[in-house]
């Protein structure tokens, strides 16, 4: 490799154990697949290590599922809230248990750092928590009227059957912040994770069912998309469809659905920072390495572009680049790693291709090789890479990479660099680094963004706080995370009650 500061600091290679092997939740039952196949779920940091062996269900396991979920729907609708909190709960306190052995599972089945995995899965605590609490109080209207007679009221009611598909890069938080809200107000689930990262996804359904779901509310599946994918969105009794992942695949679904499934889609980002010439330049350094690598690049609303005003983009892109040098890449298992490997083999051909392209297209200041050697042999490892001199019309500027790369694009002033930001075709995301409020509240207004950050960071949000995106971003139908992410979940019925 040509950066001779990244370090060799991946730790021994797991010791080889037995794989464990795990079943499809179905109808209350814990099954292998109807044509007894299976798939394993390699550690991105060491591809020898097997994490898990998973269920490659087919379309009938599928169908199955279905089945179950709306068989179970109508007793679940009818289970008083303060039952279904107390699951919740229970599943909450299980996970906090289990949160050492579950997030060393999770950094070996996707790579982030150890202490990221902790977090996701005490977030998950408190996320099933909080949903606890907010479903107890979710309540319709009464309107005034004219007829002294009459009472005019709206009731919530569930909708039925819900898929609920989710992504790899966060396993256990992003099914958690849509199941939690769709258990609490009675609706029954079909849950596929991803195939790259499905244990995370299995230890969440595990608590909620030990806690006491009833057979059929939830029904946990794994497999190929291709192969179960249309089973569970695609039947008309499927009442709603909530999807994180490409935009691609999110369209997709969209056209295929029956015109009664309500769906909630979240999807790609291209999510850019940008940097006046008033900010503090450590502090909007920072906020780059970590919304661009914290996760090796590997989160919706992770920082792709930044955007930086001429006056300061020499000595910012100098900063910018001494602090990447510095950083250590290794396993996520191993202490002070500031980024780990990429999630799957796919994944690195992915992010390996854009970087070539980028070398043809702009100007490449650092990084974006795939590192060899002992410690990273067996890995997805690729150094954090930087371009520099790009334009809006180069690739690295235009499309979703999913890992390691920021492509700086010099601006001229405030209203330059929000016209370059707003073009593109997503709306994730979104920050800006200055010390003007004025500008800072000329942002929030003009930035086209789901998602708005002044001196943070484009990833992360809150869980009590609504999340979702604008323009190819997401359907920007009903959001997630919040209160606001009960609403996708329920119905409203207006009820006319005479004397």
């Amino acid at each position: 490799m040509s950066n001779a500061a990244i370090q060799d600091v991946h730790p021994p290679a797991e010791s080889v154990a037995a794989i464990d092997e795990f079943r499809n939740h179905i109808g209350g039952e814990w099954t292998r697949s109807a044509r007894g196949k299976t798939f394993d779920n390699p550690n991105p940091a060491h591809t020898r290590d097997i994490v898990g062996r998973f269920q490659a269900s087919a379309s009938t396991d599928a169908s199955r599922a279905v089945e179950a979920a709306a068989l179970a729907f109508e007793s679940w609708k009818r289970t008083p809230v303060s039952k279904r909190a107390a699951i919740l709960n229970r599943a909450a306190d299980l996970l906090d248990a289990n949160v050492d052995r579950n997030a060393r599972e999770l950094t070996r089945e996707m790579g982030k750092s150890l202490a990221l995995a902790r977090d996701e899965f005490l977030r998950t605590a408190q996320t099933l928590r909080f949903y606890a609490v907010e479903g107890q109080s979710l309540t319709g209207e009464v309107f005034p009227n004219d007829d002294n007679d009459t009472t005019v009221y709206t009731l919530r009611e569930p909708l039925g059957v819900v898929s609920v598909i989710t992504p790899w890069n966060f396993p256990v938080s992003i099914p958690a912040r849509k199941i939690a809200p769709a258990l609490v107000t009675g609706n029954t689930i079909v849950f596929k994770p991803s195939s790259d990262a499905p244990l995370s996804g299995f230890r969440l359904a595990e608590a909620l069912i030990a806690a006491g779901l009833p057979k059929g509310t939830l029904n946990f599946i794994t497999g190929s998309a291709a192969e179960i994918g249309p089973a569970i969105t695609e039947p008309p009794v499927i009442r709603a469809i909530s999807f994180t992942g490409s935009t691609a695949a999110g369209e997709k679904i969209c056209r295929s659905v029956a015109f009664t499934t309500r769906t909630q889609m979240e999807l790609g980002g291209k999510n850019p920072l940008i940097v006046m010439e008033d900010a503090d330049l450590d502090h909007a350094v920072d906020l780059a390495v970590k919304g661009g690598f914290s996760l090796a690049g590997q989160a919706c609303t992770g920082t792709s572009r930044v955007l930086v005003m001429k006056q300061v983009r020499i000595e910012f892109t100098k900063r910018l680049v001494a602090r990447v040098k510095a950083m250590k890449i290794g396993s996520g298992l191993a202490a002070g790693m500031d980024m780990g490997p990429l999630a799957t083999e796919r994944q690195l051909e992915t992010v390996l291709r854009y970087i070539a392209i980028g070398k043809r297209e702009a100007t490449h200041l650092y990084g974006g090789e795939r590192l060899a050697g002992p410690g990273y042999d067996g890995g997805y490892y690729v150094s954090p890479a930087i371009f520099t001199d790009v334009t809006q019309t180069m690739a690295i500027a235009r499309e979703e990479i999913f890992g390691p790369v920021l492509a700086i694009i010099e601006v001229e002033s405030y209203a330059d660099a929000i016209a370059k930001a707003n073009d593109t075709e997503y709306g994730l995301s979104a920050a800006i680094a200055t010390s003007n409020p004025k500008i800072m509240q000329s942002f929030a207004n003009d930035i086209q963004s789901g998602t708005v950050k002044i001196n943070r960071t484009t990833t992360g949000n809150l869980i009590n706080a609504p999340f979702g995106g604008l323009k190819r971003s997401s359907t920007s139908t009903f959001r997630e995370s919040g209160r606001t992410g009960l609403e996708f979940y329920t119905q409203t019925k207006t009820v006319y009650r005479g004397a």
